[in-house]
């Protein structure tokens, strides 16, 4: 921890403070919170920082779209523009946010919406798309709805139970805000993860009785992607590339690109970094360019590079649990239609 952030600590506790009470407000309903009819799941964190919440999104996605007509509602973090907008994929990431254009690229079928203001955007799905499912992104501290599910992401390296409060912290309120959900996920793990220390975090979360609790890692693509056709990544291996990213830690994309023995440059940017004239022309002199999805999603409307790739990323359970929680997600988008 720098000394600075000790030095904050006294306004870390404040705000603390400050988010415990209006969780209690809201509990005892002196603060409004809407419910919708239909089933409606929230998936956030506590902390700032990727907990891996779009690769959580897309899994839903891929698991209920094939049966129920589903939406996705962010607030389109940072977008150039304000209230709802309803994507149709011929957007750029200025207009309606990396994320949300990475859903509707990826999700055809799709319903895919953004507003800063959830409950209106709610609504808005509701009167122009009727949707079956609505899964709302990082809106865990969004209490202004109630979510029938709540699935709270915490990583691996920094589970929120050893994390404190912004600033001296990462976390966005009290770690006792976890109580909120009903499932809770342990991501961006290691996949030599054994069963003996996935018993020792889940006696350290201390679980309600109501909380289920899973455990999930990334898995990287071993092709890259662009405008043009696919191709394996061991085919760019012997190529100069300059990697380019905006995430919040981009470390397991560079450890993975090790493990592959790929040298690289690379270019490593804050959590949705807007790009400057110059980052852009810094990037254009790259001979070959790889970047994340997430990122992709915004160079692509803004440069013309010949070889701009990204590399697609999956989160994934592990063994049988999958279909433990698939069957938890379908049992209660089934019990509350």
């Amino acid at each position: 921890m720098s000394i600075l952030r000790k030095i904050l600590f006294p306004f870390a506790l404040l705000y603390g403070a400050v988010m415990l009470l209006r969780n209690v407000l809201y509990d005892i309903r002196l603060f409004k919170s809407s419910s919708f009819p239909l089933p409606v799941i929230c998936v956030g964190n506590l902390s700032v920082g990727g907990t891996g919440k779009s690769p959580m999104i897309e899994y839903l996605l891929k698991l209920l779209i094939s049966n129920y007509k589903t939406a996705t509602l962010s607030r389109g973090y940072g977008r150039n523009t304000s209230g709802f907008h309803l994507l149709d994929g011929g957007e750029t990431a200025e207009l309606v946010g990396d994320e949300p254009l990475q859903f509707k690229s990826k999700f055809r079928r799709a319903i895919v919406a953004v507003d800063e203001k959830r409950t209106r955007g709610i609504s808005m799905l509701q009167s122009t798309c009727s949707p079956e499912v609505i899964l709302l992104d990082d809106a865990f501290q969004h209490r202004k709805v109630t979510a029938g599910l709540n699935i709270l992401l915490t990583t691996y390296n920094e589970l929120y139970i050893d994390d404190f409060i912004l600033p001296t912290g990462n976390l966005r309120e009290p770690a006792s805000g976890a109580k909120r959900a009903q499932i809770i996920v342990v991501t961006k793990c290691p996949k030599n993860l054994t069963v003996k220390n996935q018993i020792k975090i889940k006696k350290r979360l201390k679980l309600k009785n109501y909380q289920k609790l899973f455990f999930s890692y990334i898995e990287y693509s071993n092709k890259v992607y662009s405008e043009k056709p696919r191709k394996l990544i061991s085919s760019i291996s012997d190529e100069k590339i300059t990697m380019v990213t905006g995430i919040a830690n981009p470390k397991p994309l560079c450890v993975y690109l090790d493990q592959l023995n790929i040298d690289f440059e690379h270019l490593n940017f804050p959590d949705h970094h807007k790009f400057t004239k110059g980052d852009l022309n810094q990037i254009m002199e790259a001979p070959l360019v790889l970047t994340t999805e997430k990122d992709f999603m915004r160079l692509k409307g803004v440069i013309s590079h010949p070889n701009l790739y990204y590399i697609p990323i999956k989160m994934k359970f592990f063994g049988s649990k999958a279909l433990e929680f698939d069957q938890q997600i379908e049992r209660y988008v089934s019990n509350k239609k």
